[in-house]
């Protein structure tokens, strides 16, 4: 029973400063745009299919300033496999 000496205030100290936070996020706008967030995780942020995505840039390395990385080129022949299907299953589509 003596501890609860120490845990009373304890607990009304911690309430208080949770408190304070509360009106602090109030104070600085934290709750202004509840639906913003909500909207930028469900956008879509893949280009427009009426105007070409912008050119794979290669990443500086160690081979030199315009070498891309073995991970690079991985990325670039997944992206043209992707294309070439992408035609082929449109051109099937247009010539049944």
């Amino acid at each position: 029973m003596e501890v609860l000496i120490y845990l009373v205030p304890l607990a009304l100290a911690l309430g208080f400063l949770g408190l304070l936070g509360f009106l602090w996020s109030l104070r600085s706008g934290q709750y202004e745009d509840l639906d913003g967030a909500a909207w930028r995780a469900i956008s879509d942020d893949d280009p427009p299919a009426d105007r070409p995505a912008e050119p794979y840039a290669p990443v500086p390395t160690a081979a030199g300033p315009l070498a891309p990385a073995s991970s690079d080129r991985v990325v670039a022949q997944d992206i043209e496999h992707h294309e070439a299907e992408t035609q082929q299953q449109v051109g099937q589509q247009q010539n049944p």
